[in-house]
């Protein structure tokens, strides 16, 4: 590994254990360090008009979280939403965790991969994808509409799906920006899923029908 590191010209140094724990941050010392440290900067700063400068007009997406504040649940939704094939997370400023090492670890480092973009307003960044021509989708579990039934008209353009948190959902301000709001079917005696799952659930029925209907989009 050490030697990896350096042929890639990353300086290396060897340090004793008590030191190497005292650098970790406390939730890292609680978990199995390997006896390796990486030291890196902060991840670059990413605006949301940027993210919608580079989202394809046919076929991107954007994944918004409101309020979820559960950094696992974030770090999951970041791992769900890269593997899925989104271009961008976007966070609000305020009731969302900071993009910790922990929320690095619940990713398993696709937060390193997808671009997230921190707003002030939530509110107000979905008004702004909207004047970009994106649709905007909501996870509802309140909602009428099932995920199978989404026009697929919706699946040809820009897309922004919202996420919102743990039991609460999407509040009110943000669910009347939704242009979509989708319920995910429940066939058993529990009406809901965990955030992440749900998040699971929902990209990778749209990849699908996105794929199905425009096989060059599959992986190559």
């Amino acid at each position: 590994m050490c030697g990896e590191a350096e042929e890639l010209g990353l300086p290396v140094s060897e340090i004793g254990g008590a030191e190497l724990l005292e650098r970790l941050d406390p939730a890292s010392r609680r978990s199995n360090p390997q006896g390796l440290l990486l030291e890196a900067g902060a991840l670059p700063r990413v605006e949301l008009e940027d993210l919608l400068a580079e989202l394809p007009s046919g076929g991107g997406c954007l994944v918004a979280l409101d309020e979820v504040e559960d950094p696992q649940n974030v770090g999951a939704l970041i791992r769900v939403a890269e593997g899925s094939g989104a271009q961008g997370l976007i966070l609000s400023d305020r009731r969302a965790p900071p993009l910790t090492p922990a929320v690095a670890r619940a990713s398993s480092g696709a937060l390193e991969w997808l671009p997230v973009a921190r707003v002030p307003n939530l509110g107000r960044a979905l008004d702004l994808c909207r004047s970009a021509s994106a649709w905007v989708v909501g996870a509802d579990h309140r909602a009428e509409q099932s995920l199978f039934e989404l026009p697929d008209r919706i699946l040809s353009g820009r897309l922004v799906v919202v996420m919102g948190a743990e039991g609460r959902g999407l509040r009110e301000g943000i669910r009347k920006r939704v242009d979509h709001a989708l319920s995910i079917p429940m066939m058993g005696r529990v009406d809901s899923l965990n955030v992440s799952a749900a998040g699971a659930v929902i990209l990778y029925e749209l990849l699908r029908r996105r794929v199905a209907s425009e096989p060059h989009m599959g992986p190559e």
